[in-house]
Formats: structure tokens, C-alpha cells, sequence
């Protein structure tokens, strides 16, 4: 039987329930988004690999189980739903790039845990997407992996390094897709693409290994805070074979969205750039300055308490202590075909001792309970821009890496100010795009932190936000 043309901006949590309905065969949906694949990626590069005929036989397989389904209860959440893989974690079968032309292209052994809960959930795997080498830059333009553009203006990037997902659901090439953020990388492609992009705390979504002792953590990009909450619900599973791992939330994320903010919170705001010489957009300005006025309208209380920063230097070699390492274990065929700006960051790692690592560690986790006493003495909730700048445009980045390689981080400072200090501290955030420029007409994110453990909090400020400003309807010109 065939159905009604699918929407491909149709939101994963409204597209799982039409599939439990027979509304729609997982085949039909699977064609629609590798037709969208066909059509849209050439230009916009979103996919570093495809495996269409897996896609397939997995849609196959999820339309026999819908066949079979004695009440749609007996399905998974998520059954039948294409989801894509972000590049730096194994897919079984398929390589692992890690968005590095040095690295080996040997299909993975076996699934990251993260793959595997998005598998139990009835997600159907649809690819792997561009992501910048090791996850090391905001943006993904590459000798391996290509150039990714912004969907809302080709000549701009997507933001990154989980660079391809952001292109795929701003484009309309999948409903939502997996993201991993280390200093921003879920939250910096959600501002340039205008999606909800969610960093959990840290130890809520545990993958194979910890990341960048605890910087890093999975999560994904949507339209939706919907899509947000019920995809978080996946994720967020205790994980025995993990260093750390909470219990399974006992309350669904889904449900938070169900009740209002508590009466009483304290909301605060970070406006201008934790680095000193760093200028703040006007439109990002202009994206904070929105959602306090909305939350303001609704009752809730604004506080003037100004955010305990420590000083920059502080904050930035706390993070290059451990950013450096970011790409130690991955497997290598060729290491001196690493990008440049890693290789720098590879032999400023090796210049440390591990009793010196150590030390650095131990102070970063010191600084780390700084700020975060600091965030619970004066507020519930912290809106910031999320990035400082506007999408750059492709190729920004290369000023002055002639001579210093570093200077690829340094140029992307604008991007991942307001981001990096959270993967720090490990507290969640979520960034929501509530602004538009009308200059460029790109959208503009607002980053929301909360306390350890308090997604709900985040979930349930995005709603209020998402409903005055409803962002789910628009499209960009190359989608």
C-alpha cells in the first residue's frame, strides 16, 4: 500500500506514532530521507558514508515487525525512525573515520553503547555524518571528509564538529540525529542551523569509553523539544560497564514537559564573552535579550547576580589541558596524515608527563567545583548566547595557520566561549533557536544551563520558548 507523500521536516516522536498507526510503512520513510540524501547532499555534505542497502533491509525488517505487532505498544519508541551516526563513534560493519584522513577505514567489530540503545529504541540506522578530525573544531572542512555547509546559506559553515548531523535535520535529509559534544559541539551546530541541540550532564549518556575525561557526551540534534525529551529518554540509561553511570531516571523527560517551571526560580544571564577582546553579535545579544523578556512575561523571576567566572586564563588552560589528548586512542593507519592544528595538540600532550596530566586534571576539577557552587549560590537557571558570532563563512578559520596551526582553535574562540566552560563544569545546556538575523536571515541560538541532573529544567524553559516562538515550521532556502 502506498501512503500520503511524507513530510521530511515531520518531527521522529510524530513520525514514530504515524508508523505505529500503518499511517506510513518504515520502507516509505526510509526512501524519503535517502531521496532527500540524493538530492541534497552533493551540495551540502552532510554524509561521509552511506550504506543505502542497510538502510534498507533494516527498514524491511521494521516494516515485517510493524506487520506482526499484535498493538502498537509492543513497538519501540522509536521504531522505524531513520536516525544517522555521527563519525567518531563504531557503527558494527561500517568504518569509523573519526574525520581523519590518517585514520583506518576497517569496518568497527562492534556498536558504541550509544549506537546500541539507539537500536533498542527501533531507530533505523541511516548513515554516518561529517564531523571535523578527532571533534577537535566547530566546523568540518576537511581533506577526508570535505567541506559541510549550512543549509540557511552554503557559503557559511553548519557549525560543528558534529557538523554533518546539523546539516541533515536543518535540510530535512533525517527527522533527528546523533551529536557528541566535547566543548559545544551539539549546542554550536543547533544555533547555526536553528535546531534544539542538548548537552546532558556529564555521566547521564555513557558511551564505550569516557571522553576527554568527562568533556565529552552524546546526545542529538532535532526540531523539537519533543523530539528532545523522548530522545534523551533513550539515552539516558544506567550503564553497569561504565566508570560512572547514574540510575535510570525514574521520571521520563517527556513527562517534564507535561509541568510548568517551578514557581520561584532564579534566572540569570552571561551576555558578554568569558574571554576579555572577544565582541558579542548584536543578534546573539538580541537572541538572550528575547528569551529573558519571554520568561519574564510568563512570571518567572530574573535575578541581576553577576556569574562567578574564574579568570580566562584559568578557564582556557583548564580546557587545552585536556583538549589536547582529545584524539589518544584512536586508531591510526597513517598518523602523518592528521591535520595539522592536531598534530600541534598531539605534541603538546606528549610534552607532559602524566604526573603533570594529573595535576592539571586535579586542578580542572577543582575549578570545575568553583563555578558550579558559584551557578547554585545565585541561580536555577543561566541564558547566555550560545555562540558569539554569527555561522562564519567557509574557510574563516585558515587565517594565520600557515604559521601556527593553533591558530585554527584560537580563530574559533568566538564559537565556543559561552559553550566550553559547561563541558567543564559538566553541567547540562541546551540551545534553542529563538532569534533569526534579520540582516542575514540565519538563526540564532540561546544557550540555557541548569544545575547537575536538572534537564528537566532545560526541557521545560525550551517549551515556553518554542511556544512563544515557534521555530519548527521554518526552512531553510537549501532544504
Amino acid at each position: 500500500m502506498t501512503h500520503a507523500p511524507i513530510d521530511p521536516f515531520t518531527p521522529a516522536v510524530e513520525l514514530a506514532a504515524a508508523i505505529r498507526r500503518k499511517e506510513v510503512s518504515p520502507v516509505e520513510v526510509a526512501d524519503c530521507y535517502l531521496a532527500r540524501m540524493d538530492e541534497l547532499d552533493p551540495r551540502l555534505n552532510a554524509f561521509c558514508h552511506r550504506a543505502d542497502d542497510d538502510v534498507r533491509k533494516a527498514a524491511s525488517a521494521a516494516a515485517d515487525a510493524v506487520a506482526r505487532a499484535r498493538s502498537p505498544e509492543d513497538l519501540p519508541p522509536f521504531h522505524g525512525v531513520p536516525l544517522p551516526v555521527k563519525d567518531l563513534v563504531d557503527v558494527a560493519g561500517w568504518p569509523t573515520t573519526h574525520g581523519s584522513a590518517g585514520a583506518g577505514r576497517a569496518p568497527a567489530a562492534a556498536s558504541d553503547p550509544v549506537v546500541r540503545r539507539f537500536v533498542d529504541a527501533g531507530f533505523v540506522l541511516l548513515g554516518k555524518t561529517t564531523t571535523s578530525e578527532f571533534g577537535s573544531l566547530p566546523f568540518t572542512e576537511s581533506d577526508a571528509l570535505g567541506v559541510s555547509r549550512n543549509p540557511w546559506d552554503p557559503d557559511r559553515t553548519p557549525g560543528g564538529s558534529s557538523s554533518g548531523a546539523g546539516v541533515a535535520v536543518a535540510a530535512g535529509m533525517a527527522p533527528l540525529a546523533h551529536a557528541e559534544d566535547g566543548g559545544g559541539s551539539i549546542r554550536i551546530p543547533a544555533s547555526c542551523t536553528g535546531l534544539v541541540g542538548l548537552k546532558p550532564t556529564r555521566g547521564l549518556v555513557t558511551n564505550a569509553v569516557v571522553e576527554v575525561e568527562g568533556l565529552g557526551t552524546g546526545g542529538v540534534l532535532t526540531r523539537s523539544v519533543a523530539d528532545t525529551a523522548a530522545a534523551l529518554g533513550v539515552l539516558a540509561r544506567h550503564d553497569p560497564g561504565a566508570w560512572w553511570s547514574p540510575p535510570t531516571p525514574r521520571t521520563s523527560f517527556t513527562a517534564a514537559l507535561e509541568t510548568e517551571l517551578p514557581a520561584g526560580l532564579r534566572i540569570g544571564a552571561l551576555i558578554d564573552s568569558p574571554i576579555d577582546g572577544i565582541p558579542v553579535h548584536p543578534a546573539c545579544v538580541a537572541a538572550v535579550d528575547t528569551a529573558l523578556r519571554t520568561f519574564e512575561s510568563t512570571g518567572l523571576h530574573l535575578v541581576d547576580t553577576p556569574f562567578p567566572l574564574p579568570p580566562a586564563g584559568e578557564l582556557v588552560a583548564a580546557f587545552t589541558t585536556l583538549w589536547n589528548v582529545g584524539g589518544a586512542g584512536v586508531p591510526l593507519a597513517e598518523p602523518d596524515r592528521i591535520e595539522p592544528h592536531n598534530r600541534a595538540l598531539r605534541d603538546a600532550a606528549r610534552a607532559i608527563d602524566s604526573w603533570s596530566y594529573a595535576e592539571g586534571l586535579r586542578r580542572t576539577q577543582e575549578l570545575s567545583r568553583r563555578i558550579v557552587e558559584g551557578f547554585l549560590a545565585g541561580f536555577d537557571l543561566l541564558v547566555t548566547p550560545t555562540m558569539a558570532c554569527l555561522p562564519p563563512l567557509v574557510g574563516a578559520w585558515r587565517a594565520g595557520t600557515d604559521d601556527d596551526p593553533l591558530r585554527a582553535l584560537v580563530n574559533s574562540y568566538p564559537m565556543g566561549v559561552f559553550t566550553s566552560v559547561f563541558n567543564v563544569t559538566g553541567q547540562p545546556a541546551v540551545s534553542v533557536p529563538v532569534h533569526h538575523d534579520e540582516a542575514t536571515g540565519l538563526p540564532v541560538g540561546v544557550q540555557i544551563v541548569a544545575a547537575p541532573w536538572r534537564e528537566d529544567l532545560l526541557l521545560q524553559a525550551s517549551r515556553i520558548l518554542e511556544l512563544a516562538h515557534p521555530w519548527t515550521t521554518r526552512r531553510p532556502p537549501a532544504g
